[in-house]
């Protein structure tokens, strides 16, 4: 039997073997005359793909005739080879903690300073007030994780006819009850399955609890957040594992037939900031297999509870027969099991609904193809191209497959917005009504089952397309409902409105959203696909919509250098255009690198005044508009430090200038309930985003807000940087659950709810990352261009954070790592200025995310709208404005007020002033 050693010899051979022949065919395909690439990609791609299809084939047909020891070694081979393949995805967390401690040997006395700023913050979370607050929160959480599970399967083992069970699996002992990193929370809380079944009256095996207890199987006590978790997840260390089930011998599977008739299994997988997935991670392991195996070969039905916020690989659930039944909790907070507790026993009839697509092979979306680790040869760091376009998620599969139902069966097992209920539902649809540019369906939802439920009326809109013209997808969301709970025989009226606007795409030849002229079509759906009734919409003219709706600012292209030299996927040539990584340039373009490292000329003009004395407090300026005078006259006193410590100073907690009336505010983590990076806070947690969203129901998304916005009141707390609402991109992402979604509507109405939930008690949310967050590969070092054609960007990428703004009105923004074809996020005029404030009418305050990588260069987001650093480290920060002030004293120090100016109105807005 090979070695560990020499398994990862060969794999480390394969992988260099597959590389150079990478490199040899960009530079074969860089020879060719530009004319002839094209043709050449389409061929390369077409052979790469069916040389993949026989590899799978031949590997399938090679494991079926090995013994079981045999397919263990292969499948460890395999598992190494993709750990070498995707190495860079978990190196890159050390990456950041080699370069942390690089910094604190070189700089060690302001290093000191900074951090013990950082441990001196502190919250008080003892008081009457914070425990309400706590046990309020809780109340809140259950609720979400009630509505948000997901029904997936039930051939009617669910409820429960017996109240006994028996629980499989060494992943019931610890539920993933949320994700990690700066996106985990408090979960000491938490209630375990076993105790949530007790609970609510069903009776879990002993024995079987007790055997696999033996073989090894625990509960961890006070589970890692923050640094520490990231940590282990990068290492490994904190990745549990489904052991081969050997424990499971003749005797202990005869007990369990004698206790009850049903089995229950868990499986699930941990997501974490700093590190994304491989498309193995999300697919059984093949002791997992082994497990289903033995349970399957005893048991007639099966529950399967899928405890993931990543899309997982789930077509094993249509392999097995005696699997009847599947429960998708995803991460669900701390009374999460106690919310599935009650599915499984039928207190709480499902009504929650996905959020995502989930294909039978998560690499079958074209965004897989360009994600992971692509680095620049001549400079050093990492990019992206988004070749896909704007088929991400349903939008791919619902337009690929448009006229080709068996090849969509095929590659789509659940469709976007699909769940199941206990009861069954009939709809009555009523014409649409357009008027006014708006239109507004009616649909009447009767519950015709035995049992009282909650349905998600989903409106969906296809708008007509020209080959060769603008990008549209087939079908996308317009808008949904979600019913009060109706009891046998009740129905409710609901209404979904919707501008008319929203059906418009951007094009880029009119630098605006043009709505065409043609047929449209409202589908009233139970989920993308499931078309319940179906109306025609006239529209006579085009109509050229080039300006803001809510601002009035004159629309246009932005963003044309994010674009690159990328070949976008076209529905008018699937094949010829899919995106392949053996085509990508791994060569940085002039354009990109003078992007990446801008020259900035001094400004002319006048020096801003310092030091005047005007006698006036940050209080006198409570009520006054964004742009009175009187903030010139306050702006007037500030000395040049006193700005540049606000500007730098701001990392969880800003800089105070307390001559001048401005007080500091503390800034914490995040969206499943209040956390600090660098300490431990009591603070109550939620179901995370992607369980949020699940629910469909933006009333929970605003409780949840203002929940998290009440504790924060009673603890001192006075901005929440929150919500995340990047999209899932692909299933990998390391972040994923920590965002809502695949579709940038439902995630921009579930982050507009939170957000106006917080700010209604004062809180500054801080919504993030803006923009482009998708991936966590090389995002912090050595940093990441992402290419994006302006169309995809602004459907979708911005959309969730337009939305925000304009429905939300949110007060706060966290910029992201992301460099926009080369221009960071943090730094960059077009995305912080001319779209953000100025398309959109934003006047809150921009902070950036964790200042770790040296492309996050605070003389660029003090001149273009970054108005906080959210950096550990704030000496050096300051250090570098100062150096670069002395360089362009009027272009940074009318940064610097321009920055101080959105931070002081925003503490205006806090509970601090109220």
């Amino acid at each position: 039997m090979a070695t560990r050693k020499e398994i990862k010899q060969e794999a480390v051979a394969r992988v260099r073997a597959e590389r150079e022949l990478a490199k040899q065919w960009r530079a074969e395909l860089k020879a060719m005359p530009r004319e002839e690439r094209a043709a050449a990609k389409a061929a390369h791609r077409a052979e790469a793909r069916a040389a993949k299809k026989a590899a799978k084939a031949e590997r399938a047909a090679r494991r079926a005739t090995m013994t079981r020891a045999e397919r263990r070694l292969d499948s460890r081979r395999e598992r190494v080879y993709r750990k070498v393949k995707h190495r860079p995805q978990r190196a890159i967390g050390w990456t950041v903690v080699v370069a942390v401690v690089a910094i604190l040997a070189v700089l060690a006395a302001p290093v000191v300073s900074d951090i013990s700023r950082l441990l001196s913050i502190t919250v008080d979370s003892s008081t009457a007030d914070g425990v309400a607050a706590r046990e309020h929160g809780a109340v809140v959480a259950e609720q979400i994780s009630d509505e948000g599970i997901v029904l997936l399967k039930n051939d009617g083992v669910l409820p429960l006819a017996e109240q006994k069970v028996n629980v499989f699996s060494f992943a019931s002992f610890n539920l993933r009850y949320g994700g990690n990193g700066s996106g985990g929370s408090d979960q000491s809380s938490a209630v375990t399955l076993y105790d949530a079944l007790e609970e609510q009256g069903v009776a879990y095996n002993p024995e079987l609890y007790g055997a696999m207890q033996d073989a090894g199987a625990k509960t961890e006590e006070g589970a890692a957040n923050g640094l520490i978790a990231i940590a282990q997840m990068v290492s490994g260390s904190g990745k549990g594992t489904e052991p081969a089930p050997d424990y499971l011998t003749d005797d202990v599977i005869a007990q369990a037939k004698g206790f009850a008739d049903t089995a229950l299994v868990v499986i699930g997988n941990d997501g974490v900031e700093s590190a994304d997935m491989t498309a193995g991670e999300l697919a059984l392991t093949d002791e997992q297999r082994e497990l289903f195996d033995t349970v399957t070969a005893s048991f007639d039905q099966v529950v399967v509870i899928v405890n993931s916020g990543n899309q997982m690989e789930l077509g094993f659930l249509d392999e097995y027969p005696q699997i009847t039944g599947a429960v998708w909790i995803g991460t669900p907070g701390p009374r999460g099991a106690v919310s599935l507790a009650k599915v499984l026993t039928g207190e709480v009839n499902p009504s929650g609904r996905l959020t995502d697509t989930y294909a039978y092979d998560v690499t079958s979306a074209p965004s897989t193809v360009n994600y992971g680790d692509f680095q620049y040869d001549n400079t050093k760091r990492g990019f992206l191209d988004y070749a896909e376009g704007i088929y991400v998620g349903y939008r791919y599969y619902e337009t690929r497959y448009v006229d080709d139902e068996a090849g969509y069966q095929a590659a789509v097992q659940y469709p976007f917005g699909y769940g199941l209920s206990y009861t069954d539902f009939e709809w009555t649809a009523s014409t649409p009504v357009v008027a006014e540019g708006r239109v507004s369906v009616d649909v009447t939802v009767a519950n015709t089952g035995d049992t009282a439920g909650k349905d998600v009326v989903e409106v969906y809109a296809s708008a007509p397309y020209t080959p060769g013209g603008v990008e549209k997808s087939a079908i996308t969301l317009a808008g949904y409902a979600k019913t009060s709970s109706l009891e046998p025989g009740a129905s409710e009226t609901v209404t979904v409105e919707f501008a008319l606007r929203d059906l418009a795409s951007w094009n880029t030849d009119e630098g605006a959203y043009v709505l065409d002229a043609g047929q449209y079509d409202i589908s009233v759906s139970t989920d993308v696909h499931t078309p319940v009734a179906a109306f025609p919409i006239a529209v006579a003219d085009t109509t050229v919509y080039g300006t803001d709706e809510t601002t009035g600012v004159e629309l246009e292209n932005r963003f044309g250098y994010a674009e690159g030299d990328v070949e976008y996927l076209s529905r008018a040539d699937w094949e010829g255009t899919y995106p392949s990584a053996d085509d990508i340039d791994h060569e940085a373009s002039e354009e990109t690198l003078a992007l990446m490292d801008p020259e900035i000329a001094p400004a002319e003009g006048d020096v801003p005044t310092y030091e005047a004395d005007n006698g006036l407090m940050l209080v006198d300026l409570a009520g006054l508009d964004y742009d009175d005078p009187k903030w010139e006259l306050f702006l007037d006193q500030f000395t040049r430090d006193e700005l540049v410590d606000l500007f730098a100073k701001g990392a969880y907690e800003t800089a105070a200038v307390e001559r001048l009336g401005v007080p500091s505010a503390v800034l914490l983590d995040s969206p499943s309930g209040l956390s600090f990076f660098f300490g431990d806070i009591t603070a109550a947690a939620y179901p995370t985003e992607i369980v949020v969203a699940s629910t469909w129901n933006d009333e929970l998304a605003f409780e949840l807000g203002e929940s998290v916005g009440a504790e924060a009141n009673a603890y001192g707390i006075e901005g929440w940087y929150a919500p995340g609402m990047n999209l899932h991109r692909t299933a990998m992402g390391g972040r994923d659950f920590e965002y809502f979604s695949e579709d940038p509507l439902l995630s921009g109405k579930m982050a507009a709810g939170m957000i106006s939930g917080a700010q209604s008690k004062h809180v500054l949310t801080f919504m993030k990352h803006f923009v482009l967050n998708d991936q966590e590969i090389n995002a912090r070092a050595p940093g990441v261009n992402v290419f994006v054609d302006e169309q995809a960007l602004r459907e979708l990428y911005l959309k969730p954070f337009e939305i925000s703004v304009k429905e939300g009105g949110a007060m706060g923004a966290m910029s992201s790592f992301i460099n926009i074809g080369g221009s960071w996020a943090g730094g960059n005029e077009q995305l912080l200025q001319e779209v953000l404030r100025g398309e959109w009418g934003f006047d809150g305050v921009v902070s950036t995310d964790a200042v770790l990588g040296g492309f996050m260069d605070p003389a660029l987001a003090v001149r273009y709208g970054n108005d906080l650093m959210l950096a550990p480290l704030s000496s050096s920060v300051a250090s570098s404005v100062k150096q670069a002030y002395d360089e362009d004293p009027v272009g940074v120090g009318n940064g610097l007020r321009d920055r101080v100016h959105a931070v002081s109105y925003a503490l205006l807005q806090t509970e601090l002033f109220q």
